[in-house]
C-alpha cells in the first residue's frame, strides 16, 4: 500500500479522534478520511470499524469505571447490538460498491444535519422514569435498530444512541452515557468481526489509525475547551465537502 494512503488517513484519524474526544462526531471525520485516501466502500468501512473499536474499548473501560450503568437494561441490548450490527455489516456487503458510494452521498449529510441539530442534551432537565417493562421495550428496539445502522454504515452511532435514550426512554444522563457506550463498542465488534471475516479489513492500515485515534482521545480529553463543538464544525464541514468531491469526480 502507499505511503500517500497513511499520510491522508492517519491524520485525519487523529483530527477525528481529537474532534470525538471534545464533542462527539468523530466519526463523520475517520470514514470519510478513507474514501479520501482512494480506498473501496466496503474495505473503508471496514477499517474505519478496526480503528474505531479499539478506540471505543479504551474509552468504554474508562468510563464503565467511573460512571453508572444499567446492567439490567445493557445486557440484553449488548445482545441485540450484536445481532443488529452483524446484520447491518452482511447488509453493507452485499451492496454493490458504485451504489454504496449514492447512498453515503444521501446519508451523510443527513446524519451530519442530525448530529449537529440535537448536539445538546439538557441534563437540568427533571424526567420521569417509565415503567420497566415499557423502558426494557423502547431500548431493547433502539438498541437493535442503531447497531444495525452502525454495522452499514457507522458514524453517529453514539449520539443516536445517548438521544433515543435519554429522549424515547427517558433514563438519566449518566446512566444512558454509560449504556450507550457498552451497546457502541458490541456493535463495533460485531461489525468488525463480519468485515474481518470477509476480508475487508486492511489491517496494517487499521492497526496503525487506531493508534492515531488513541493519540487523538488522549489529547482531545486533555483539552478544555469552550464552545468545543462550533470550533470542530468547520473542522468535519470541510472534511465532508472533500468527501463530496471525492465522490462524484469521475474514475
Amino acid at each position: 500500500m502507499e505511503l500517500t494512503v497513511y499520510f491522508i488517513v492517519c491524520p485525519l484519524v487523529f483530527l477525528a479522534g481529537l474532534v470525538d474526544s471534545i464533542a462527539g462526531g468523530g466519526g463523520l471525520i475517520s470514514l470519510p478520511a478513507y474514501f479520501l485516501a482512494g480506498i473501496p466502500p466496503h474495505l473503508s468501512i471496514g477499517t474505519n470499524k478496526l480503528s474505531s473499536s479499539i478506540g471505543t474499548a479504551i474509552s468504554t473501560f474508562r468510563f464503565c469505571r467511573n460512571k453508572s450503568v444499567n446492567w439490567g437494561l445493557a445486557v440484553p441490548s449488548i445482545l441485540l447490538a450484536l445481532t443488529g450490527s452483524a446484520l447491518g455489516a452482511k447488509l453493507a456487503l452485499l451492496v454493490d460498491e458504485d451504489i454504496m458510494k449514492n447512498i453515503l452521498l444521501v446519508v451523510l449529510p443527513i446524519v451530519a444535519f442530525y448530529i449537529f441539530r440535537n448536539k445538546n442534551l439538557n441534563t437540568d432537565e427533571v424526567i420521569t422514569p417509565l415503567p420497566r417493562k415499557k423502558l426494557f421495550v423502547i431500548i431493547s428496539l433502539v438498541s437493535l435498530g442503531v447497531a444495525t445502522y452502525d454495522g452499514f454504515y457507522g458514524p453517529g452511532t453514539g449520539t443516536f444512541l445517548l438521544l433515543l435514550y435519554t429522549g424515547l426512554g427517558k433514563m438519566d444522563i449518566r446512566i444512558a452515557s454509560g449504556n450507550t457506550k457498552l451497546v457502541n463498542l458490541s456493535s463495533n465488534i460485531a461489525a468488525l468481526v463480519t468485515f474481518l471475516i470477509n476480508g475487508k479489513i486492511l489491517l496494517p492500515l487499521g492497526l496503525t489509525a487506531a493508534l492515531f485515534s488513541i493519540a487523538g482521545h488522549s489529547i482531545g480529553s486533555g483539552l478544555v475547551l469552550k464552545n468545543g463543538y462550533k470550533i470542530v464544525k468547520p473542522l468535519i464541514l470541510v472534511v465532508l465537502v472533500l468527501l463530496f468531491i471525492s465522490l462524484i469526480k469521475p474514475e
